[in-house]
C-alpha cells in the first residue's frame, strides 16, 4: 500500500479514528491542539514542528538562522491560535560526525529567539540519526476570549493577509518574524473569526481554512501581497511566510485597517478577497507546498 497523494489525506488516514476526552477543545486540524486548562477562563495549547537539513535548510545556512527558525516557526503557531507560547523542549537527531561549534550555535540561535518571545527551553531528548534534525514540542496558553481556530469562519467575512508573500527561499524563511505580537493586538481588539499561519503556501492554507469552516472563498490573485521580485505564483505556492491569514466581518474592516495604519506602519496588512458558501465555487489556486505532493 502506497502513501495518500497529499498531507492532508495522510493526517485524516491515521487521526480519524482518534477519540477525544472531554478535555480536549480542538485536536486534529488547527495550528495547535487546545486542552481545557486549570482555570476555566484559560486553555492549553500544545504544538510540535520539526525541521530537517537538507529540507528546510541547508548545511551552509547561519547556525544561529537555523535555530532562530526551529523556534520561531513554533512561534508562528501560538500566533495563529491567539495565544501565547510558554515552554518547550527539543529533540535531537545528530549524525555522529556533526560539528560541536555549528551545534552550540544552533542551540544559542534557539535560545535567543525563544527568550524574545517570552519562551523557556527546559528539556528534551537526543538521538543518533543519518541526517540532522530538530524536533520542538511546545506548552502555551490562550485566554478562552482570545481564542481563535480556522474553523469559525463566517460567510461573507472578508480575508486578510499580513505582510508579503513569496520568495522566502531568498532568504525570508531563516529569518521571519513570527507575528505574536501582531496576533495578540488582533485577539484583543478586533477577534477574527477565523486565523492560522502561512507556512505552506497562501495556494495550500487559504483552502484548508475554508474546507475547516466549511465554506468556500473568493479572491482576486491582483490583491494578493507580493515579496519583491516574487511572481503571483510564488506568492501562492512557495509557504514558508509565516504571515498571519485571518478572517473578518466587513463592518469591522475599515477600522481594523486605519488602526493598523497606525501601529504597524511598516507591515501590510491587505484584504484579498472574501469567504462564500459551501454552495459557491472558490477561486482556483496553484497548490503550496505539501511534504508528500514534491519530493
Amino acid at each position: 500500500m502506497i502513501l495518500p497523494r497529499n498531507e492532508n489525506e495522510l493526517i485524516k488516514l491515521l487521526t480519524g479514528k482518534w477519540r477525544y476526552s472531554p478535555k480536549v477543545v480542538c485536536g486534529v486540524g488547527d495550528d495547535c491542539a487546545v486542552i481545557a486548562g486549570a482555570s476555566p477562563g484559560r486553555y492549553v495549547l500544545l504544538k510540535t514542528d520539526a525541521i530537517v537539513e537538507g529540507r528546510h535548510f541547508t548545511a551552509e545556512a547561519a547556525p544561529a538562522k537555523i535555530g532562530h527558525k526551529a523556534i520561531a516557526r513554533v512561534i508562528s503557531d501560538f500566533a495563529a491560535m491567539g495565544g501565547i507560547p510558554q515552554f518547550a523542549v527539543v529533540t535531537l537527531f545528530i549524525p555522529p560526525s556533526f560539528n560541536l561549534k555549528r551545534l552550540t550555535a544552533i542551540y544559542a540561535g534557539m535560545d535567543k529567539t525563544a527568550r524574545a518571545y517570552g519562551m523557556n527551553l527546559v528539556g528534551g531528548e537526543t538521538t543518533r540519526a543519518t541526517d540532522f534534525a530538530l524536533n520542538i514540542a511546545a506548552i502555551g496558553e490562550a485566554d478562552k476570549r482570545h481564542l481563535t481556530l480556522r474553523s469559525t469562519a463566517k460567510t461573507g467575512d472578508l480575508i486578510f493577509v499580513t505582510g508579503s508573500l513569496g520568495g522566502s527561499i531568498k532568504g525570508k524563511h531563516l529569518s521571519f518574524t513570527p507575528r505574536l505580537n501582531e496576533a495578540k493586538w488582533l485577539v484583543r481588539h478586533f477577534k477574527p473569526t477565523a486565523m492560522m499561519d502561512l507556512s505552506d503556501g497562501l495556494g495550500e492554507d487559504l483552502p484548508r481554512l475554508a474546507s475547516a469552516s466549511g465554506l468556500s472563498y473568493q479572491i482576486d490573485p491582483g490583491n494578493i501581497p507580493r515579496q519583491r521580485g516574487a511572481s503571483l505564483d510564488e506568492a501562492l505556492s512557495d509557504g514558508e511566510d509565516y504571515e498571519l491569514l485571518f478572517t473578518l466581518p466587513p463592518s469591522k474592516s475599515q477600522n481594523l485597517q486605519k488602526a493598523w495604519k497606525d501601529i504597524y506602519q511598516k507591515l501590510r496588512l491587505t484584504c484579498i478577497g472574501k469567504m462564500g458558501s459551501n454552495k459557491q465555487s472558490s477561486t482556483t489556486l496553484s497548490h503550496g507546498f505539501d511534504h508528500l505532493r514534491y519530493k
